[in-house]
């Protein structure tokens, strides 16, 4: 996807970082719109239908993880989380509020960048039918077919709804509770060892070496992303 004419709302109450953000986005030609505070945010969000939101959590009007369960009530826009709070709490809060990625200060612009690329080319992606690439990995969903180095993957039920969840959601990060009860149900919210062993039994089969995934993730302590 290219950025030329796309759209950022970055949400945040420091100038400095809203016009740094302004600068960098701006050389990438985004087209950049600023707000500093959670109600100018949501009206400015409904007005321009900005392509991505670049999300603080620190608003002095209101709490960016309410702004992000409001944002996603109106669409399916990606919402990055650029905040200080580094604790898991929040961060969990804020994924399950409905934020696409979360990235703590200070960052590095060149991550930011590769975060924004991924989240616009999930969004592009969605609803063309065409199969997931990386490297040696190919998912076809609309086949329910699964290959690694162009052999077919033996993958239970379980392993392929879990894997299709990451497909669909791809560069998002997704937290333990919502694969929980995507894949297993709301009456598994609290049953993490699921989750666990079968991600390590899609990691024995899909990646080269296990140890190092390249294909899914962790996110520590949070839950886990498929790689792009």
């Amino acid at each position: 996807m290219s950025p030329h004419g796309l759209r950022v709302l970055v949400v945040d109450d420091d100038p400095a970082l809203r016009r740094l953000l302004r600068i960098v986005l701006g050389r990438q030609a985004y087209t950049v719109f600023e707000e500093g505070t959670a109600g100018a945010a949501l009206a400015t969000a409904a007005a321009v239908r900005p392509d991505i939101v670049i999300l603080d959590l620190g608003l002095p009007d209101g709490d960016g993880v309410e702004v992000t369960r409001r944002l996603r009530a109106q669409g399916n826009t990606p919402i990055l989380i650029l905040s200080v709070r580094d604790q898991e709490e929040e961060k969990v809060a804020a994924l399950d509020g409905g934020a696409d990625d979360y990235l703590t200060k200070p960052f590095a612009v060149g991550e930011l960048l590769a975060r924004i690329r991924v989240l616009l080319r999930r969004l592009a992606g969605e609803g063309t039918g065409e199969p997931f690439r990386h490297g040696d990995l190919e998912i076809d969903l609309g086949r329910r077919l699964v290959k690694v180095a162009g052999t077919a993957a033996r993958l239970t039920p379980t392993e392929y709804e879990l894997l299709k969840a990451f497909v669909l959601a791809r560069g998002k990060v997704l937290t333990h509770q919502q694969l929980l009860r995507q894949v297993w149900g709301p009456g598994y919210a609290k049953e993490p060892h699921l989750l666990r062993v079968n991600i390590s039994n899609l990691r024995r089969k899909l990646e080269r070496d296990p140890a190092h995934p390249h294909y899914i993730l962790t996110e520590s302590r949070i839950g886990y992303r498929l790689g792009n």
